[in-house]
């Protein structure tokens, strides 16, 4: 059987609903979530064969403590339908997360994670057809096991899937919650009168206002969005970051891997009118520390640090691609500092709720989000350092490997890097790009960013 090509055999698809009774009832989405389009996100965790388990049984563990996980998260229990002026809502009605179980003819160590877009997606990532959330758990040829989830990104973004996932596992365990999930939304609430800074219109769209698709429908083959994983080494991030700071200034390793990127993409730009092109790159950014300052008061969890729902902004700069190209790290680096920076602070994400406030019931999207292709390349780089792979543990070990798996619809590409399983400090990184980016990169960037592989893994 050639490499990555194998066939997936679903075998039983039930409903997992909470294990206790729920009174049903709404919950509205916060002013926050109202700025997400209706996107799936996709995670994924591989676990090599414990012989001391059958399939059967794990499943059985894993459905038992989601049953019980989703008593505390009971809005990945729920539906999302839209209110009276048509913005979404959760129904909580516990009508339960749709569990597949699946077997794949094909070994873990077979599976080229390098290219999710043949071994990952519509296989062992599960697509949701209804509800807030889908699960799938395939059993490969070899014992080992994964399990995937598809979540939707308007009820929660990857910090509170986060919380979820770790209760789930430790429910699976029998161990305590070591988190209890807040839904107050009225800690997102407006102020009464609002406030907002003209640079959240730079940012920001009310989706009335956004141009409509353009039709060039194109057969370049560079033009459309391929999904990679690859691995950075500790001592290539620690180059990237020797390079970006200037007058003892240190930019973050994520600040300097974004750099290193912008100027790559900036590079893969070869149209005739480059010279009048700009290349863009946001960064997500979480609000949760800044708008509490800080997650622990007193050596408690504030509350926002247990805030489930989506509590983040995209920044973006906007650079001349022979600016990025011609200039020094450095120099990039700062520019990536000088975006951020204005998003970093607290009056930015309440003045963010003002914003979405004025404009509903019209829903608000982030700007880079609808940009890329005819202006020149735009992506957004997520950061997935909080990604829990190591705490995914339900009973039979943690996966030597998990990643997200976000071909996510928007016009720009899409980055998000993680830590490593190994452990060692190394960066994975999904990437979802343009095809003739992706290439420029493998061809320019080889030293740094590397094909996943499952010898890397062993």
């Amino acid at each position: 059987m050639a490499r990555g090509v194998f066939k997936v055999t679903m075998s039983k698809q039930e409903v997992v609903a909470a294990a206790l009774p729920l009174q049903e009832h709404w919950l509205p989405l916060s002013n926050l979530d109202l700025l997400l389009p209706p996107v799936d996100v996709g995670i994924f965790f591989c676990y090599k064969n414990k012989q001391s388990m059958s399939f059967g049984s794990m499943v059985g563990v894993l459905k038992k403590a989601m049953a019980q996980a989703l008593v505390t998260f009971y809005a990945f229990a729920g539906e999302v339908v839209p209110n009276s002026v048509g913005e979404p809502e959760i129904l909580c009605n516990n009508r339960g997360v749709d569990f597949a179980e699946a077997f794949a003819d094909v070994e873990l160590k077979e599976l080229n994670l390098y290219d999710p877009d043949e071994s990952i997606e519509g296989k062992l990532v599960p697509n949701k057809k209804h509800g807030v959330l889908a699960v799938q758990a395939t059993e490969l040829k070899c014992g080992g096991i994964v399990v995937a989830c598809t979540f939707d990104h308007r009820i929660a973004d990857a910090y509170s899937t986060n919380m979820f996932l770790v209760s789930w596992a430790e429910m699976a365990q029998s161990k305590s919650l070591t988190i209890q999930p807040t839904f107050r939304r009225s800690l997102l609430n407006p102020r009464r009168p609002g406030h907002i800074d003209p640079s959240l219109n730079n940012m920001y769209v009310p989706v009335t206002a956004l141009p409509p698709p353009s039709k060039g429908s194109t057969t370049d083959d560079h033009d459309h969005l391929i999904s990679r994983i690859y691995y950075v080494t500790s001592e290539q991030l620690e180059n990237l970051q020797d390079l970006a700071t200037s007058n003892g200034c240190k930019r973050t390793k994520l600040e300097s891997f974004c750099a290193f990127l912008w100027k790559m993409v900036a590079k893969s730009e070869t149209s005739n009118d480059r010279a009048q092109k700009l290349c863009k790159m946001g960064i997500v950014v979480d609000g949760r520390t800044r708008l509490s300052e800080g997650h622990y008061q007193n050596d408690h969890p504030t509350l926002m640090a247990t805030y489930f729902g989506n509590v983040l902004s995209i920044p973006f700069g906007g650079e001349k691609v022979e600016d990025l190209t011609e200039k020094p790290l450095n120099w990039v680096a700062e520019e990536v500092h000088n975006f951020l920076e204005c998003a970093v602070t607290k009056e930015h994400f309440l003045g963010l709720i003002d914003w979405v406030e004025a404009h509903r019931p019209v829903p608000g999207l982030a700007k880079i989000y609808g940009s890329g292709s005819d202006e020149g390349p735009a992506f957004v780089v997520s950061s997935g350092q909080r990604f829990p792979a190591s705490k995914m543990d339900f009973g039979w070990g943690s996966p030597v490997f998990g990643s997200y798996h976000f071909p996510w619809g928007g016009n720009a590409g899409y980055v998000m890097p993680m830590p490593s399983p190994v452990g060692n400090g190394d960066w994975i990184v999904y990437m979802h790009m343009l095809k003739g980016q992706v290439e420029l990169i493998e061809k320019e960037a080889a030293d740094v960013l590397k094909p996943l592989t499952f010898d890397y893994l062993s």
